[in-house]
This record gives structure tokens, sequence and C-alpha cells, in this order.
């Protein structure tokens, strides 16, 4: 089995990456195109908020070559507003997955990222709901991003690793401020799928901000990358394949930090 792990960023089509990523003068229908002479792997989040269209991402797949691949995220009524009608939850999910087969037949569909929020806590009800999942998207891989530490605090971490590995849902580590009640930085692995999300440390605007962008305005280090090196390895030995995306967007960031894990990771390598 070879490993692999592909890098990239959470988004693609920013105004403010004109200039510290795209060359001035880039219309938002070309940043795709140009993204992809970069990275490998672009996660899409537009369509957390709404519901994807079968001609969207059929233009999406269109736009980017052989071997690319997207990850994209499960759309509200999925995570955060699920229809309590277990008939009308199962309609969300159909056409969600309609909306991807452009990507399944080219083979460009990486996984699919449910970031649940901040109210969904352990318990009987958000367990039986993770298993679920696969039966709604079957043959599909799915990777689940917690938002609060007592998924994984000493007295439930066990319990969350083996209910994730028997559903075949794969673990989402992620990088953000050292917090109360947030996620530490953890190095898991429950399923073929590693996945790996740098939220970027800002901690003083993560709760207190006049637009939530603002908490993704963090610049990693170099130091701070490496520190990462090894977490992500040992996540690539556990994993057929991993998936590094920044999410740390605001003023191109995420780009820059991305060449910089991509540089860091072919060095470590050689």
């Amino acid at each position: 089995m070879i490993a692999m792990v592909r890098i990239g960023t959470s988004g693609f089509s920013f105004k403010d990456w004109i200039g510290p990523f795209y060359p001035d003068g880039t219309r938002p229908g070309d940043m795709l195109r140009l993204y992809a002479r970069h990275f490998d792997v672009v996660e899409l989040d537009f369509t957390y908020y709404s519901m994807p269209g079968l001609k969207t991402m059929l233009a999406l797949e269109r736009k980017t070559p052989d071997g690319f691949e997207f990850c994209v995220k499960a759309n509200r009524a999925m995570t955060h507003e699920p229809p309590a009608d277990r008939s009308e939850l199962a309609r969300v999910f159909e056409a969600f997955r309609y909306s991807l087969e452009p990507l399944v037949e080219a083979r460009k569909l990486g996984c699919l990222l449910f970031q649940f929020p901040w109210r969904f806590r352990p318990g009987a009800q958000a367990a039986d709901y993770l298993r679920r999942l696969p039966g709604l998207l079957p043959d599909l891989p799915l990777v689940i991003e917690f938002r609060r530490r007592e998924w994984v605090e000493p007295g439930t971490r066990n319990e969350t690793v083996a209910l994730l590995r028997q559903a075949g849902l794969g673990f989402c580590a992620v990088d953000e401020p050292p917090l109360r009640g947030l996620m530490p930085r953890l190095v898991l692995a429950t399923s073929p799928v590693g996945y790996v999300r740098f939220h970027g440390r800002n901690a003083a605007r993560w709760w207190r901000h006049e637009n939530p962008s603002e908490r993704y305005d963090y610049l990693y280090s170099v130091e701070e990358l490496t520190d990462w090196i090894p977490r992500i390895r040992a996540i690539e030995a556990a994993t057929e394949k991993t998936y590094v995306l920044f999410n740390n967007c605001h003023v191109g960031h995420a780009p820059r930090n991305a060449r910089m894990m991509l540089d860091l990771l072919a060095g470590d390598a050689a």
C-alpha cells in the first residue's frame, strides 16, 4: 500500500487572494484553473451554505486536470439543521449525492467532510446519527470534524474512536487556538482516509469578531508547520490517503501556508 498526502486549501474563490496568490486582474471564473496549477486538491465550502447543483459541480470538474480531487463539505441540512423526519432527511442526502455525480464519474471526489456544530456533543442521539451516515451515502468516504473537545476527552476518546472505526468514518484532526473546549491537536486515524484542517491560531478573534472571516486571520510560521510534519507522517502511515487543508483563508494566508507545507514535506521525504 502506497500512502499519499495531498495538500490544498479550504476554498479557492476569494477576492483578497488577488495579488497575494492570483495575478492582478484574475476573474472569478479563472481562479480554479489557476489554483490547480499549484495544488492537486481543494475543499469545497460553498456546498455547506447551499445545496450544490449538478451543472455547478460539472463545471468545476471540467476546470481541473486529471488526478485533481475535491473534498466536499456536507450541506448544513446534513450537519447543523437535519430534518427530524427520516424520509425528508433521506431526500436531502439523495439530492446531495446526485450533485456529486460529475466528481464521482471523473474519479475526482476525495471525500465528504461532515463538520458538526458546537452543540453536537457525545450522547446516544449523536452516536446514532453518525452510525446512519454510511447508509445514507453508501460507497463514499466520509470524514467527521467535531468542534467540542468532549468527544476526545480521556473518558470518551476510546468510545469515539471505536464508533468512528466501526462505522468506517474518518476523523478530522484540527489545528486551532488552544482555547477552552476546542479540539486539541491529535494524531488520529479511524478510516483509510486521514484528514487535517488548519484553522489558524487567532485566539483573540476566535470568539470575538465583527466578521467570521476574522477568526481565520492567521499566518502559520515555518516552526509551527514543522511541528506538524511527524504528526502528518503518522496519520499518513495509518491511512491510504491523507488530506491536509488550510482554512486560514484571510488575505491569502491559506495558499501561502499550503505551499510552505508542500516544501516542508518534500524536504522531509528527501
